[in-house]
């Protein structure tokens, strides 16, 4: 069969979950106990290469199986669809999904069914850099300019960005484009640590975890706050004390608070010199964020991770509620959606800093950011993308870090191909782990149990 009649054929999906919970990884203020997990999509054709198109949504465990469904409901729309045509322009699918009349009224454009539109058009996109043969990344940042702008929905964010305001940036980001892409390439995209930060971890083992991450080049670190202030100062207190004056410390609530409850804890925190404070208040209080933003600083306000559209980031910026941008590959509509949220970052002159604290989110957010640096904002100051430590062995194509950097990917793709071993491993409820798991008898300390 020759390329250009080649068809998607099948949009399989499958549940998988891995049991974090165990060791508390993950563990924050409001998700105390989280089993990392994917509903996990692949996108299978007819073409002679065998090509296939990889994504998926990140979730924490229970209802999982939710949006896999959602993924499901979508699957009639896709299968059939030229190849060429899919990878040649992705956002033709975007559009006919986000704009689907029935869709919509599960929406529009926010929640479970956003992201599994998300998932799909993520795994178009993986589809198309591989058959292009680069990164997605450099497929971004070679793309034509005007190209990209056809990519983006600018319904509802006009107000804030036209397209004709996107083809300048996407245009001045062009120029140095080519000495960029050698920088990233010699010296890969700057990274700070979660890992150490976990709320469920004891101090002794935050100490250790926030010793070695200096070790091994990171600047920053993150620590999980919220649930008692005690222990926030006490564990701020060792953390400082870990890493020095010099390393910067940012703390994330998780969304615990109150806007004036924000305030209160975050000068209580002041003390230890936190770079930011992450998602202070409900994700969609945007008046909430400008209030605390305006309270703490010059603690800044870092969000994002849950904010549901373009629309609302759009606001976001508008309001001057954040200093720092925090996109999620998996929790909007997919790359084309994020490249408006990254345009529009640009237009506010807000630095993106992605959220990666979730399996599979380093693997793909690395390319959002190093698009970002090559081809549009040129600039890697005070951006950093968050890593986490764990489940990278999972991916065909893991993250790979050096002197605290993300080295510049070079396989085509997205990043999103999980192991074969891993899918069978991990699928839930059948696959070999959870089988043997669910089928023990269960007692009141065992976590993991992923239902």
């Amino acid at each position: 069969m020759s390329p250009s009649s080649a068809r998607i054929t099948a949009v399989d999906t499958h549940d998988i979950r891995f049991p974090t919970s165990r060791e508390l990884d993950g563990s924050d203020a409001m998700n105390p106990d989280p089993d990392y997990s994917a509903a996990y999509v692949v996108l299978r054709t007819d073409a002679a290469d065998g090509a296939e198109g990889h994504g998926f949504v990140f979730t924490i465990g229970r209802g999982n199986e939710v949006q896999v469904a959602a993924i499901d409901a979508l699957r009639e729309q896709v299968l059939g669809r030229s190849v060429d045509e899919l990878c040649g322009d992705p956002g033709s699918l975007s559009r006919d999904l986000t704009g689907d009349s029935q869709l919509r009224w599960l929406g529009p454009e926010k929640g479970v069914m956003h992201m599994a539109i998300g998932a799909v058009v993520n795994a178009v996109w993986d589809l198309a850099a591989k058959r292009a043969g680069k990164p997605l990344w450099r497929l971004l940042a070679d793309a034509d300019p005007a190209w990209l702008v056809g990519q983006v929905d600018f319904r509802y964010i006009t107000d804030a960005l036209t397209p004709e305001e996107a083809l300048a940036l996407l245009r001045r980001g062009r120029e140095g484009a080519v000495g960029r892409a050698a920088t990233l390439r010699a010296r890969g995209y700057p990274a700070y640590a979660t890992s150490p930060g976990w709320l469920g971890y004891g101090d002794e083992k935050l100490t250790r975890l926030a010793v070695e991450a200096v070790a091994a080049g990171f600047r920053q670190i993150k620590l999980k706050v919220g649930a008692d202030l005690a222990d926030d100062m006490r564990r701020c207190r060792a953390a400082r004390a870990a890493v020095g004056p010099d390393i910067r410390i940012a703390i994330d609530a998780n969304q615990r608070w109150n806007v004036a409850e924000a305030i209160t804890w975050t000068r209580a925190l002041a003390e230890f010199r936190p770079y930011w404070i992450e998602e202070p208040t409900s994700p969609d209080d945007i008046l909430g964020h400008a209030a605390i933003r305006e309270a703490v600083a010059p603690v800044k306000v870092a969000t994002g991770e849950h904010t549901q559209n373009r629309i609302v980031f759009k606001q976001l910026l508008q309001a001057g509620s954040l200093d720092i941008l925090q996109l999620d590959a998996t929790r909007v509509g997919g790359v084309n959606e994020n490249l408006a949220v990254l345009l529009l970052a640009a237009r506010f002159g807000v630095p993106v800093c992605p959220h990666a604290g979730g399996v599979g989110l380093c693997e793909l957010v690395q390319h959002l950011a190093m698009f970002d640096f090559v081809a549009l904002s040129g600039t890697t100051d005070d951006r950093v993308i968050e890593y986490v430590d764990h489940l990278h062995g999972h991916f065909t194509e893991p993250v790979v870090i050096r002197d605290g950097h993300y080295t510049a990917p070079t396989a085509p793709g997205f990043s999103a191909t999980m192991r074969p071993e891993s899918v069978a491993e991990f699928t839930y409820p059948g696959g070999a782990f959870w089988a043997a798991e669910l089928a023990r008898p269960k007692t009141d300390d065992r976590k993991g149990r992923g239902a």
